[in-house]
């Protein structure tokens, strides 16, 4: 790399909420640049959320999120002509980026009438530790347990 690297524009909380990780959240959920409807989505799933289990649909959304976020993955290093499974810590940064982006994918890919009822769906799965995206990251860190004997090619 010759050039330094561009700074991060810092995220402007939401308007409900004001967590920077909402807007960040709906910044993935976001289709065709239509981020208004993204917060729609959100708030209205986190509206179907708070209906189904009776508690704050923010909190449950945070425990989701906590519950599918990966301390470990494996990266592919190539070795002597042999492509290795190598397990290795996952930055924070990275961590909810990966979270975020797996509930999303697996929200949009149940099935529902719409997204929020989809996305709410996961949501509760998650928070339970059930789900699609909870079983990603289950199939990460089992992953990551099989291939520990490769752990000392870590770079």
């Amino acid at each position: 790399m010759r050039k330094s690297q561009p700074k991060k524009i810092p995220l402007a909380p939401d308007p409900k909420f004001n967590d920077k990780l909402v807007t960040r959240f709906v910044n993935n959920l976001m289709w065709a640049g239509k981020k208004s409807g993204s917060y729609t989505i959100f708030y209205d799933a986190l509206e179907r959320v708070s209906k189904t289990t009776g508690e704050n649909g923010y909190e449950v959304w945070k425990k989701a999120l906590a519950n599918i976020t990966p301390s470990v993955e494996v990266r592919s290093r190539r070795i002597g002509g042999a492509t290795f499974q190598i397990p290795s810590e996952v930055r924070a940064d990275r961590k909810i980026s990966l979270s975020i982006k797996w509930m999303v994918r697996f929200s949009r890919e149940r099935n529902g009438r719409s997204m929020a009822e989809k996305l709410a769906n996961e949501i509760v799965a998650a928070s339970k530790g059930e789900g699609a995206s909870f079983k990603k990251k289950e199939d990460t860190h089992r992953m990551a347990e099989a291939n520990k004997a490769f752990a000392h090619f870590r770079v």
